[in-house]
């Protein structure tokens, strides 16, 4: 599935049949304990028409008995993406949905809302980092065989900005190799480049079938845009002032369109927002690219980097994080888990070179205040998910690390959460294996760390612990549906101190899948 067929499908119009009809397929996301939100889109069958599409949800996968229907009309207004609410749902409870339009039927979706009180589990993939020229998106397919998730978590990078080559020396992938070469074949910049481009993705049969099976609970990373992204600029050229705004325009715009995520009234889109787990978890996503971060700065300049006034998440945005936690807390939730984008925990002592400007090494007060948020708020282990780095890591997130005074290893003394950072789906790896027994020596928080294979991480959690489990893939140049368990990671709620498991956490029985 290259670049050709999709350039077919954004000019040539479909007849109808439900695979030329809904040839991307169908989708949910941002449950919450009494509504999902609904996706697909429509191929139209003549250009710039307007259609009306049916939709229904039920309780069974025949689509037997159902409890809700409706219409929706969509147009090239919106791409001819379709999303809605679907409202007045029981809590904790799948269930399936499927779209009509132009005579036919899409295919069967499943969804799941969220539970209300009192949760005993919680159950989620995290994922982030899909490069279509790199490789198949075998990890989707193996999230897609999970009947037992409460939601898959994408941390960004669901998309990738860069033409074939981009970078010329192939580090932005070849897509030839596989067929896979980006449609258009150039750096996104317009809303018509954005579009194709989730066009282009959103035929992928891996990637659909996870969206088919599980909501999505999603945010944007940079690729989504342009690479280092941040509120006034990025990418590898000078995108500032009117340019920068309208590419960014351009992207959020295409995002919302093709993402299942709950839209704000109003041009501009706030991502941050919370989901509650009954009384077990309260999950607040973040942006930590667009809403409020300050250019990055050299990382070698430490003074830049350790500047008070340096912020990752902009005013607003911390203090409804800050507000949150204190209210999480109080609630009695044992759990205050952060999905977000670039790593969190310290990987260079204070006074030395940030590891890198564009994690919260490089905005060091901003962590800083977090962690005196978290501590006045009373959280007694904080959760924080991670993507962008291509790689798996496990940590105790301890404020001091490198000051034994201030954490302790072997018992995590010192730790006020965990973090957990997913691998990519089929982004390049950037670690080396000669280079993971140096960063174990240098991090003494460090518990665990791999970067040789793509894959995902299947976080679950109880009133008496969390498991992180990592899975991967063995290859990403064919379709396969292997996998192998990686590692698993274990730690008390209220402990923070992360120790190997046994095995991986065991399935839980779950509905069926959609057919």
């Amino acid at each position: 599935m290259g670049a050709a067929p999709f350039a077919g499908v954004a000019r040539v119009f479909a007849q109808p049949g439900s695979e030329a009809v809904f040839r991307h397929g169908v989708a949910s996301g941002d449950p919450l304990r009494d509504r999902v939100v609904l996706w697909t889109r429509v191929t139209p069958g003549e250009p710039g028409e307007t259609v009306d599409v049916g939709w229904m949800i039920a309780r069974d996968t025949r689509m037997s008995r159902v409890i809700a229907s409706g219409s929706a009309r969509t147009s090239p207004e919106r791409d001819y993406t379709v999303k809605l609410d679907a409202v007045a749902l029981e809590p904790g409870t799948t269930y399936y949905y499927r779209f009509s339009a132009r005579g036919a039927r899409s295919v069967v979706g499943r969804t799941r809302t969220l539970p209300s009180r009192p949760t005993r589990r919680v159950k989620l993939a995290i994922a982030s980092c899909a490069n279509f020229p790199f490789g198949f998106f075998n990890v989707y397919n193996r999230i897609a065989a999970r009947p037992d998730l409460d939601a898959v978590l994408h941390l960004g990078d669901y998309i990738y900005e860069y033409a074939n080559l981009g970078f010329g020396n192939g580090t932005s992938g070849d897509g030839r190799l596989l067929d896979r070469v980006p449609f258009p074949d150039r750096e996104t910049v317009t809303l018509e480049d954005y579009r194709a481009r989730y066009g282009q993705y959103r035929e992928d049969a891996d990637l659909q079938a996870a969206h088919r099976q599980h909501p999505f609970i999603i945010i944007w990373d940079d690729h989504e845009i342009a690479d280092d992204s941040w509120r006034g600029g990025g990418g590898h050229r000078d995108l500032r002032a009117g340019a920068w705004e309208a590419r960014k325009a351009a992207a959020i715009r295409a995002w919302r369109e093709w993402m299942p995520v709950r839209e704000a009234p109003g041009a501009d889109y706030r991502l941050y927002r919370q989901l509650a787990f009954g009384d077990l978890a309260d999950l607040l996503m973040l942006d930590t690219r667009l809403e409020g971060r300050d250019e990055q700065v050299p990382r070698g300049d430490v003074a830049a980097v350790e500047r008070a006034s340096r912020q990752m998440l902009g005013r607003a945005q911390e203090q409804w994080l800050f507000d949150s936690l204190r209210d999480s807390t109080a609630a009695g939730k044992p759990w205050q888990i952060l999905g977000q984008q670039v790593m969190l925990s310290p990987q260079t002592a204070p006074g030395t070179p940030a590891a890198t400007s564009d994690s919260w090494d490089g905005y060091r007060a901003a962590r800083s205040r977090l962690f005196a948020a978290a501590a006045a708020a009373k959280v007694q282990h904080l959760v924080v998910l991670t993507g962008d780095v291509h790689s798996s890591w496990g940590y105790d997130l301890a404020p001091e690390p490198f000051d034994r005074k201030g954490y302790e290893p072997t018992t995590g003394r010192g730790a006020v959460g965990t973090e957990i950072v997913t691998p990519a789906v089929s982004s390049p790896p950037w670690l080396k294996a000669d280079q993971i027994a140096p960063l174990m020596a240098a991090r003494p928080h460090l518990k665990y760390v791999w970067g040789a294979d793509r894959g995902y991480v299947v976080l679950d959690v109880t009133p008496e612990r969390l498991q992180a489990d990592w899975w991967y893939v063995p290859t990403v140049l064919e379709r396969t549906t292997a996998e192998q368990f990686g590692k698993g990671m274990v730690s008390e709620a209220g402990r923070p101190h992360l120790v190997d498991a046994t095995g991986p956490a065991p399935a839980t029985p779950s509905p069926d899948l959609a057919p």
